[in-house]
């Protein structure tokens, strides 16, 4: 599955793959909140990660591409499966129940700043000056969208601290990714990380929440949870594996940061509000930190 290349940059083949991820998963912000409006947590992670897994395999199984796990990979796989799966998730869905969607993805998308240092301590990535100067810009974005929402964020600690917790441990997956690359076909490895991912959210589905209440949902809470399964997790987590064992540590978690940045402007579409200064200012700082990955060195 790894990449036999560690790219400095993010390639032009790839482009296409960031671009697509950015407003999967930047519109998906907004459509989690509808959803657990009426789904409740564990109930929409559950159909999330069992149905968008369930599609991969059938349509791995269709093409008759390779479904198996070198038996000595398993371990590689559930413990990276932990962070990157079970805990974003169960971190993710609880605290956007208490903070407003776009503010959610802009600290959730502070992932660079846990994961840029992890990366040079434990992988030995090199911190270049390109590389600051993109955290910096993309850091400062992120800072612009949350100071309106700074006292908003006081009042509701509980729900700002699961999803900074849920940052950090898509930075420690993401690193340990890198570090113990599992050997396997990188379609069958999504389908199997998110499947055994999500067997903790499956229990606590069963445990605490009632099924039988899915019948009383809404047509659009349904709909945003269709989008979670076909597009968010089906497919936007193919793309994200994809990008993240092909490039640096550094360059990928750069390369998310325009995520936020839609989940905020798609949050204001849906309720009807206009960006002003900050987010169009916060825009131009993630779209320079950006281009510090995107373009290779020694080109202008």
């Amino acid at each position: 599955m790894q990449s036999p290349e560690h790219h400095d940059h993010l390639p032009a083949k790839l482009w296409w793959v960031l671009a697509g991820l950015t407003l999967v998963w930047g519109f998906n912000w907004t459509a989690m909140k509808v959803a657990i409006s009426e789904v409740a947590p564990f109930t929409f992670r559950t159909l999330c990660l069992g149905i968008g897994s369930g599609l991969l395999f059938a349509f791995l199984r269709s093409g008759r591409e390779s479904l198996s796990i070198p038996r000595d990979q398993w371990k590689r796989l559930v413990l990276i499966a932990f962070f990157t799966i079970t805990c974003w998730n169960i971190l993710v869905v609880f605290g956007l129940a208490h903070i407003p969607s776009g503010r959610a993805a802009i600290l959730a998308y502070t992932m660079p700043a846990w994961a840029i240092p992890l990366s040079v301590l434990i992988l030995g990535e090199r911190i270049t000056a390109r590389k600051l100067f993109g955290l910096a810009l993309g850091m400062a974005g992120m800072g612009l969208l949350l100071w309106d929402e700074f006292a908003r964020l006081q009042s509701a600690p509980l729900g700002a601290l699961l999803v900074l917790g849920a940052s950090v441990t898509w930075a420690i997956g993401t690193v340990l990714q890198k570090k113990y690359p599992v050997r396997a076909p990188l379609p069958a490895y999504t389908a199997w990380i998110m499947l055994i991912g999500g067997v903790p959210i499956y229990l606590g589905a069963l445990a605490f929440e009632d099924f039988s209440r899915l019948g009383e949902v809404g047509l659009w809470p349904a709909l945003a949870v269709a989008y979670n399964v076909l597009f968010s997790f089906a497919w936007g987590h193919w793309a994200w594996i994809k990008l993240a064992t092909t490039v640096s540590v550094s360059v990928f978690s750069l390369s998310m940061l325009a995520i936020p940045v839609v989940g905020v402007f798609s949050g204001m579409l849906f309720l009807g509000e206009r960006p002003g200064w900050p987010e169009y200012t916060a825009l131009a700082f993630v779209l320079g930190s950006l281009l510090t990955v995107v373009i290779p060195r020694g080109k202008k």
